[in-house]
């Protein structure tokens, strides 16, 4: 009788023990859920922000690259690869390297999830299995030899290969914990890989932003300041095209007033060439004929150059 209450007290305080393990490492397991649970969680709110950065990169790349084309459509000189060309040719390059480096980390985060996901599964799998071996431990443990309605079996006494040893059974709820830590460690470090690239494509972003800004100020400034100088030039061409036809019109009207004086002079020397004999004398009134057809001419050859000159000046002007 002593013999079996003794081996009965045994049995109990190795129960007690038992249990005492189970709940340990249930402890600990309920605390690694609970950490790798919150920093899913966390990591889900990361991951939203990532998208969410990636999508906001869309429309900067897209305005970019509409401003590249249609910089394309400027003719003659001012087809010109100048400052704010190769200002929006660097933002360009800068969204496509952006988009591609939060794409990258996006997946990384996905793949960071789903490892997370998987030690969340194995610690619930564990929990669940030491939450099955605590209640049937707990209901040995109640077991007495006064206890009604249970009968003599001989199966429990047979050990077959499910069985594993004690030190398994710390290893593979150690290996759980090891590996949610291990999860949760990396998810904790990409969380600030994550920070730190947000922070920094935005500031690239706004950098690059700004510098396009002032460079198309600036060539906005020089275009302005270009078309007002050519504005002021051909307010200055005009006029002087008007007055050089100005000039023009008063050459042809002074060549043209001079054709009837030249006439009269060539008609009275061409008469007075056919005096008879003597009387072709070449006297004072033919010497003053013979002057005046050369002045005349003269002033008309005079005033022929100078309406080709001018008709030149007009043409460099039109």
């Amino acid at each position: 009788m002593w013999v079996r209450d003794s081996r009965e007290v045994r049995d109990t305080r190795g129960s007690e023990q038992r249990r005492e393990e189970i709940k340990f490492w249930k402890q600990e397991l309920d605390n690694k859920l609970e950490q790798i649970v919150h920093e899913i969680e966390v990591l889900l709110a990361f991951k939203i922000r990532l998208e969410r950065a990636l999508e906001s990169c869309k429309e900067p790349l897209v305005i970019a690259q509409k401003c590249l084309l249609y910089r394309q459509r400027r003719v003659g000189i001012d087809l010109v690869h100048d400052e704010v060309e190769r200002e929006l040719e660097k933002e360009t390059e800068l969204l496509q390297g952006i988009i591609a480096l939060l794409g990258q980390t996006l997946e990384q985060t996905n793949e960071q999830i789903r490892q997370n996901r998987s030690a969340k599964y194995n610690l619930e799998m564990d929990l669940k299995d030491k939450f099955t071996a605590l209640t049937i431990d707990d209901y040995c443990a109640r077991l007495t030899n006064d206890t009604p309605d249970f009968m003599y079996s001989d199966i429990g006494v047979k050990v077959d290969g499910n069985f594993v040893t004690p030190k398994d059974w710390i290893d593979f709820s150690n290996i759980n914990v090891e590996k949610a830590d291990k999860q949760r460690n990396n998810s904790l470090a990409l969380r600030a890989l994550i920070d730190g690239i947000l922070s920094q494509t935005a500031n690239d972003m706004r950098r690059q932003r700004e510098v396009v800004d002032i460079a198309f100020r600036n060539r906005v400034k020089e275009v302005k300041d270009a078309k007002d100088k050519l504005e002021t030039l051909l307010g200055m061409v005009m006029d002087e095209t008007a007055s050089q036809e100005k000039n023009i019109a008063a050459l042809k009207k002074a060549i043209a007033d001079k054709e009837g004086p030249v006439k009269v002079a060539q008609s009275r020397l061409e008469a007075r060439n056919h005096r008879p004999n003597v009387e072709l004398c070449y006297d004072r009134v033919q010497c003053s004929l013979m002057s005046e057809v050369q002045e005349i001419v003269k002033n008309i050859q005079r005033q022929v150059e100078m309406m080709k000159e001018e008709n030149l000046w007009y043409r460099l002007l039109g």
